[in-house]
Order: structure tokens, then sequence, then C-alpha cells
């Protein structure tokens, strides 16, 4: 009987792992709303220049040689097209702590392989 529900469960554990390396593969899509409109260029500068005075970014370009100062002002010497590109890129980084869809499936078939090996 004890072997019967150990096949059992390592069956329906690679169901589950299977179940999720498909949900997995199934890409994300991103869309967003791009504006050329002079006022949303501005917020994004804004919004870089704000991003850019935080103490952590401040002390990372001080620690590259780019005073805090420097760094506004070559925020403010941007295009508006160089700036809305900026700002694209930083709302395309994750969130710290974040995982990806690769890691999150290594950890899944890591976690049912442990589960196996313990059986």
């Amino acid at each position: 009987m004890t072997q019967r529900v150990r096949t059992f469960v390592v069956e329906l554990s690679l169901i589950v792992a299977l179940g999720f390396a498909l949900a997995l593969a199934i890409p994300q899509a991103n869309a967003e709303m791009i504006s050329t409109d002079r006022a949303q260029a501005g917020e994004e500068r804004s919004r870089v220049k704000a991003l850019i005075e935080r103490p952590e970014a401040a002390q990372a370009l001080q620690k590259m040689g780019i005073a805090p100062r420097e760094a506004g002002a070559r925020v403010d010497a941007m295009s508006d097209a160089e700036v809305r590109q900026l700002a694209g890129r930083l709302d395309a980084l994750p969130a710290g702590g974040a995982l990806s869809n690769e890691q999150l499936l290594l950890i899944v078939i890591i976690v049912l392989l442990l589960v196996i090996i313990l059986m």
C-alpha cells in the first residue's frame, strides 16, 4: 500500500510540475500607452530626475564618479525622445525581489526533486 501511495504522490508531483512548466512557458504581454505629448515628456523627465535624487541612486552615481547635480543636468540636456526611452526602460525593470519565470520553474523543480528523493 505504501508503494502505491508513493507512486501516486510522485506521479501527482510530476503532473503538477508539468502544469507549472506549461504555465510558465506562456509568454507575458505588456502593453502601455505611448504619448508624444510635450507635457507627458516633462512628467517623465521629472520622474527620472526624482529617481536620480533618491539616496540609493545618488550614492550609486557617486560611486561611478557622477555628481547628483551633474546627473540632473544631463537629464535636462536629454531630448524628449531620450527621456521617454529612459523612462520606459526604468518602467520595464522588475521591482526588487521579483522572480523571473525561469527562476520560479527552477525552484519548483528543485522542490519536487527533493520530495521525490526524500520519499
